[in-house]
C-alpha cells in the first residue's frame, strides 16, 4: 500500500486540497479529483498535447507530471480561459473560424496559443505553426487553427 501525500494547488483561482498516491498523474488529479474534464488525455506520453495546461504561467503536459509535483503551484486549465459564461477572445476566434472539429485537441491548442499570445501579441503564421507543432490534430489540417490564433491576436491588439 502506498502512503498518500497531501496536495494543495490553485486551479483557475480555486484552491483544491486532496490526499493522493504519489503515482497519481496531474492529468488524472485535474480530471478525476477536481472535476475539470477539459484537460484531455490522448497519448499519455506527452506527444499529442491534449493535456496541456499552464503551470505557474508556462505550458506543461499534465500527463507527464505527478500531482505531488505541483503542490503549492498555480494552474490554469482550459476552463480558466473563459470569464464565467463568456468565452475568451481566443476561444471565440476558434469558434468563429472553425478552429475545431471534434474538439479533442482544442484544450491543448488553446493553452499553447494562450502562452504564445502572451509572449508575442503579433505572431506570424509561421510562429503560430511552430508554437502548435507539439499538438496533434487529426481533423482540421491546422489551417483553421492558425487562422483562429491570428484572428484572436488581431482582436487582442485592437
Amino acid at each position: 500500500m502506498t502512503d498518500k501525500q497531501a496536495v494543495t494547488v490553485t486551479i483557475n483561482g480555486h484552491v483544491y486540497t486532496d490526499e493522493v498516491e504519489p503515482r497519481l498523474t496531474l492529468a488524472d488529479f485535474i480530471r478525476h479529483r477536481c472535476g475539470l474534464t477539459g484537460t484531455h488525455l490522448g497519448c499519455e506520453h506527452g506527444v499529442c498535447g491534449a493535456c496541456t495546461i499552464m503551470l505557474d504561467g508556462r505550458t506543461a503536459r499534465a500527463c507527464l507530471m505527478l500531482a505531488v509535483q505541483v503542490d503549492g503551484c498555480t494552474l490554469t486549465t482550459v476552463e480558466g480561459l473563459a470569464e464565467g459564461d463568456r468565452l475568451s477572445p481566443l476561444q471565440e476566434a476558434f469558434w468563429n473560424n472553425h478552429g475545431l472539429q471534434c474538439g479533442f485537441c482544442t484544450p491543448g491548442m488553446l493553452m499553447c496559443a494562450t502562452e504564445l499570445l502572451q509572449a508575442d501579441p503579433d505572431p506570424t503564421a509561421e510562429k503560430v505553426r511552430t508554437c502548435l507543432s507539439g499538438n496533434l490534430c487529426r481533423c482540421t489540417g491546422y489551417d483553421s487553427i492558425v487562422t483562429s490564433v491570428l484572428s484572436a491576436a488581431e482582436r487582442l491588439r485592437s
